[in-house]
């Protein structure tokens, strides 16, 4: 039991972030861990070992940022300046070209088994703007539908699939930058 206790208590920094980047607040965030943790000392033989302790972990703390914003939901800041930012222009030229062709990305599977990766990604889920790192969180991480997401951010079906574009490409010109080596698009040829 000490062994399994101190094993919880190693991956603590690592469900702390994880909630605070979907929370965006510390305290809520520290009360989703800390019944994760409990919720996990209580009944250390519910962990068959089937996965690794860490994605266990998660998936209880999932269950626990969802009753965290449930709890807190009418509290959630609104969208911000950033949330309605075109993002599109950043990346598009005005004939609707790439600015700059996406890098190759190579072998997906390989990326995703690199540790390094997944703290890039991290990086660039925390730099989204409020409201699109929240939905992005809550539609790819926690796994909520349409409906929930909606009911609980207030917030329409439309609203959520323009949130969810922009966090999304606001994260490709991230790992671009941050994993990703970008390679300029050849200028078009003009007809003469």
């Amino acid at each position: 039991m000490l062994d399994f206790g101190q094993a919880v208590q190693t991956l603590r920094p690592q469900l702390l972030r994880y909630a605070r980047a979907q929370l965006r607040n510390d305290a809520w965030s520290e009360d989703a861990v800390s019944e994760t943790v409990l919720a996990a000392l209580a009944k250390p033989q519910a962990f068959g070992g089937q996965s690794q302790l860490k994605t266990w972990l998660v998936g209880i703390l999932k269950h626990k940022l969802v009753d965290q914003i449930r709890r807190h939901g009418r509290e959630v800041s609104a969208s911000t300046p950033d949330d309605e930012e075109d993002v599109d222009g950043l990346l598009f030229d005005a004939t609707g070209h790439w600015t700059h062709a996406p890098a190759e990305w190579g072998d997906p599977e390989a990326a995703c088994g690199q540790r390094e990766f997944f703290e890039v990604l991290d990086l660039c889920v925390e730099k989204l703007p409020g409201l699109q790192g929240r939905v992005f969180m809550m539609r790819e991480w926690l796994e909520l539908n349409t409906q929930e997401i909606c009911k609980e951010l207030a917030i329409t079906p439309t609203n959520l699939w323009v949130l969810l574009h922009r966090a999304r490409l606001r994260l490709q010109l991230c790992l671009q930058e941050r994993w990703f080596r970008a390679q300029p698009l050849p200028k078009p040829q003009t007809q003469r």
